[in-house]
C-alpha cells in the first residue's frame, strides 16, 4: 500500500500515463521510480550542452552538472529530444550525442512538436525543459540563466517567461541573461505572475554579474524559506504558475557588471552590422560576449551552473521533505 504522504505523486506519474502525450515522453525509469516514491528530483535544460558552451567542455559541464546534483542528495533528470522523443533523463552516451558536431534542434517549448514530428535530435531550452519536468511531476529547474526580454524596441521575447507563468516549478537560475533588458525582463515576470525570490541577494542577478541594481522585494538565506513558499503558492492558494528562484553567480568567479555591459553593448552592435536576429541571436550574443572576456567568462558560467545545481538539489530535497512531514495538503 502506498503512503498517503506520497499519493499526490503517484498521482501525478499516473496522470501521465493517461495522458495522450506519454508515448511522446519518455521517462528514465530511476527518475520514475523516484517520483513515485517522494524522492527529490531535478531537471536539468540541455541547451547549454548544444548551443551555450563549446565542445568539449559542453559535455564535461553536463556531466558534472548532473554530479553536482546527486551529491546534494536528489537525483539529476537532463532533458532533450533524442531521434523525436522527449527523454526526461539522458544516458550519458545521449548527452554526447547532443553535444557533438550533429545538427542539434533547438527547442522552445513551442518547437517540441516539430521535433518529435520530425523524429530530430533538439536541445531544450528553459521554457521546454520546464514544459518537460511539469509533465512528469518535476518540481525543480535547475539553468544558468532565464530567457527574457530583448533589449530594443523588436518585440523579442523569450518563451521562458510564459513557461514560468504557465507551470508550477520552480526554476533556480543566476537570474537572466546579461545580454537582455533585464528592468523590461523584471517588470514582465511582476506583470505574468512569476515571483521572484533573491537565494543570499537582494539583487536581481545579471547572469555572469552578480548584481543588476534592481533590488528584488523578496528574498532569503534559506532554500528551506523557499520550499515552504512554493508549497504555499502551489497547494494552500492553488496557483499555477512558477518561481523564479534569483542565485548569484559565486563570488571568485563573477565578473564585474561594468566590463560585461561593454561587451554586451559591442556585441549588439556587431549582431545589428551583421543581421543576426531570431533564435540565432541570444547564442551568438553569448559566444561574442565569451570571445571579449576571455576565459573567464566560461568559469562563470560552470561556476554558476554548479551552484544553480546544488540549490535545485537542496530545493527539491526540502519540498519531499515538508511533503512526507504532511505540513501541506497534497496535490497541486
Amino acid at each position: 500500500m502506498v503512503p498517503s504522504t506520497r499519493v499526490s505523486l503517484v498521482r501525478r506519474v499516473s496522470l501521465l500515463r493517461q495522458n495522450a502525450c506519454v508515448d511522446l515522453i519518455g521517462v528514465r525509469d530511476d527518475i520514475r521510480a523516484a517520483l513515485a516514491d517522494g524522492s527529490p528530483v531535478v531537471a536539468l535544460e540541455s541547451s547549454v550542452i548544444a548551443h551555450g558552451l563549446p565542445s568539449p567542455v559542453n559535455v564535461r559541464v553536463a556531466h558534472s552538472l548532473e554530479d553536482a546534483v546527486r551529491v546534494a542528495g536528489a537525483i539529476p533528470a537532463t532533458i532533450g529530444v533524442i531521434a523525436g522523443r522527449v527523454q526526461v533523463g539522458l544516458e550519458p552516451e545521449e548527452i554526447e550525442r547532443l553535444g557533438g558536431a550533429g545538427e542539434i534542434l533547438k527547442c522552445a517549448a513551442g518547437d517540441l512538436g516539430w521535433a518529435i514530428a520530425q523524429g530530430a535530435d533538439g536541445a531544450t531550452t528553459v521554457s521546454a525543459t520546464v514544459f518537460a519536468a511539469a509533465s512528469v511531476g518535476i518540481d525543480v529547474v535547475a539553468t544558468g540563466g532565464i530567457g527574457g526580454v530583448h533589449r530594443g524596441d523588436t518585440g523579442d521575447v523569450s518563451a521562458d517567461l510564459l513557461s514560468l507563468a504557465r507551470h508550477p516549478v520552480a526554476v533556480v537560475a543566476a537570474g537572466a541573461k546579461s545580454i537582455l533588458d533585464l528592468p523590461r525582463t523584471v517588470e514582465a515576470l511582476e506583470t505574468l505572475g512569476v515571483p521572484v525570490v533573491g537565494l543570499g541577494t537582494r539583487d536581481f542577478p545579471a547572469f555572469y554579474a552578480r548584481s543588476s541594481g534592481l533590488v528584488l522585494d523578496k528574498h532569503t538565506e534559506r532554500a528551506e524559506d523557499i520550499a515552504r513558499f512554493c508549497l504555499i503558492r502551489w497547494r494552500r492558494l492553488r496557483q499555477s504558475g512558477g518561481v523564479l528562484v534569483a542565485c548569484p553567480c559565486p563570488e571568485q568567479h563573477a565578473l564585474e557588471p561594468s566590463e560585461v555591459e561593454q561587451a554586451t553593448a559591442r556585441a549588439l552592435r556587431d549582431a545589428a552590422a551583421q543581421d543576426v536576429n531570431g533564435k540565432r541571436l541570444t547564442p551568438w550574443l553569448l559566444a561574442a560576449v565569451t570571445e571579449s572576456l576571455g576565459a573567464r567568462t566560461l568559469a562563470a558560467n560552470h561556476a554558476l551552473l554548479l551552484n544553480n545545481a546544488r540549490v535545485a538539489a537542496s530545493i527539491a530535497t526540502t519540498l519531499c521533505e515538508l511533503s512526507a512531514a504532511s505540513t501541506f495538503p497534497k496535490g497541486h
